[in-house]
């Protein structure tokens, strides 16, 4: 929070190749605004991959997916959060940082994962398969965090299971992510039937049409998507894992298959590379704007609180996560 406060005309330069100049003056007030109240506030913003570029590059402090905002968020040196994503992550965050204010800029910005199961539904698991360990991913509310063993993300999913060390497990509530998980390992996997609303619509099909209309691009497909997806995608991996991919081999032509802003906030750091855009947006995501994370700040709208009850046990599952 120290140093020269940089301005909306300076941060340009940094997302001119995404942001059209006739747009950049619709942001630009929101950004020298939101500077100046990150510095008087002692604020500092977490934004998801899937924020927009004026978000991303701009205003944000920390950036990632939900694993490196987790483990970010633990370090965090401010008095006020803003979570610049969906709620399960502001959750999250809130769960990390009991003690500081952590404000999501729209009460709405939610998940189709998270909305796809309760903590009573995890109880339930629990009673027909006893004795097996429930894995929550993180795409989830606090309370079903609660009734879990321990949570993982799309980043190390894997990692969580293996270290259980344990024949069976339950993961919770993406199926598509559980099934690419199974596919790597011999522990037998129990899934629920939820779906990212953004990830489930790519098919197949879309990958064969891609390679056709661009021949030698190369397809990185997120493990939400479909296992047939994943199954002729280049590579796999979560949003982080993409990134670094385009980072490590430069593909002279990739797409990602994910969430729209993605793709935008990689190409900014990699203008030798061309992005194919196969655009699925995520409603949620996109509630978040520069206007209400301005609004957040000057209102110190909409604070995160959870059930002390709750909190206890569901940083406990992600804190587990976390040391894996």
């Amino acid at each position: 929070m120290i140093g020269a406060l940089p301005t909306a005309a300076s941060l340009y330069e940094r997302v001119r190749r995404v942001i059209p100049p006739i747009e950049w003056p619709a942001f630009a007030d929101d950004i020298d605004a939101i500077l100046a109240l990150k510095r008087q506030r002692n604020a500092v913003i977490l934004a998801h991959n899937y924020q927009t570029p004026e978000i991303f590059h701009c205003v944000a402090d920390i950036v990632g997916d939900s694993l490196a905002l987790a483990r970010k968020a633990m370090s965090v040196d401010a008095d006020v959060i803003v979570l610049a994503g969906v709620h399960f992550m502001a959750e999250t965050a809130k769960l990390l940082n009991p003690d500081k204010t952590v404000l999501i800029p729209d009460l709405a910005a939610g998940c189709s994962l998270a909305d796809s199961i309760t903590a009573e539904d995890v109880r339930l698991m629990r009673q027909r398969y006893p004795g097996v360990p429930v894995i929550t991913y993180v795409n989830t509310s606090a309370a079903v965090k609660a009734e879990s063993d321990i949570c993982c993300t799309s980043g190390n999913a894997l990692a969580v299971v293996k270290s259980l060390g344990v024949p069976r497990v339950i993961m919770l509530p993406d199926e598509y992510l559980a099934k690419n998980i199974a596919a790597q390992t011999k522990v037998e996997i129990i899934a629920w039937k939820g779906r990212c609303e953004v990830h489930e619509r790519f098919t197949a099909a879309d990958i064969r049409e891609l390679r056709e209309a661009h021949p030698g691009v190369t397809v990185l497909a997120h493990p939400e998507c479909p296992p047939e997806v994943v199954t002729v995608a280049d590579f796999a991996g979560s949003t982080a894992a993409m990134s670094d991919y385009v980072g490590r081999h430069k593909p002279a032509r990739v797409v990602l298959m994910t969430e729209c802003s993605m793709s935008d906030n990689v190409a900014v750091e990699h203008p030798e590379v061309e992005f194919v855009r196969p655009c699925n947006l995520c409603p949620h995501m996109k509630r978040i704007t520069l206007a209400n994370i301005r609004t957040a700040l000057e209102e110190t709208r909409h604070i995160v609180t959870i059930d002390p009850r709750v909190a206890e046990r569901a940083r406990w599952a992600v804190e587990r996560m976390l040391f894996v």
